[in-house]
């Protein structure tokens, strides 16, 4: 059995990240990002994204093969408690249970912090394609998310139109006392 570690991401495993994230841009319509960020990018974004967030790696015999992170749904201060999420699996270690293993990490630790909503951006086909299918959706739904809104043809990437979903996941139902708190630990 392997050895899987899960731990908070570091500005040093942003050349791990960028290399699980490269295939997606380069090979799917999962990221309408189309050009692969560098890794001083990757380690900005991860940097920035600590600050307020949890960002989360997943190491398989001391590789990083996956992460996820959270980030602000809206700059308006009545989103304050609603988060937007993503997940990303080494294409070579997928359905393996990584990505439920993050996904919970990561909901139990946002919930820890105060956020009610968390919310999904998923890229779907109107007909499943070699650079897309619903697996990503489906996934989502599998995990517990509903979908909550469904933009059709608002990405162009590979010469195709594509839609985008976005699922959510309720976390508590009573109205907050206070702001999420900052992300400081896993």
């Amino acid at each position: 059995m392997s050895n899987v570690l899960l731990r908070v991401a570091t500005v040093e495993d942003a050349t791990s990240i960028q290399a699980i994230y490269a295939p997606y841009v380069e090979t799917t319509a999962i990221t309408f990002e189309e050009v692969v960020p560098s890794v001083e990018e990757f380690e900005g974004r991860i940097q920035k994204t600590l600050e307020n967030f949890p960002y989360l790696v997943l190491e398989e015999d001391g590789e990083v093969v996956g992460y996820a992170y959270a980030g602000r749904f809206s700059a308006r201060a009545a989103f304050d408690w609603s988060t937007e999420v993503s997940i990303y699996i080494s294409l070579n270690h997928q359905r393996k249970g990584y990505g439920k293993l993050l996904y919970a990490a990561l909901e139990e630790k946002l919930l820890e912090l105060g956020y009610q909503n968390i919310y999904a951006c998923v890229a779907v086909p109107e007909v499943e394609d070699e650079y897309l299918t619903m697996n990503s959706v489906n996934y989502h739904i599998y995990l517990g998310f509903e979908e909550c809104g469904h933009f059709k043809k608002c990405g162009c990437k590979f010469n195709r139109w594509y839609d985008i979903v976005w699922l959510q996941k309720h976390g508590a139902t009573t109205i907050p006392t206070k702001r999420p708190d900052q992300f400081t630990e896993l």
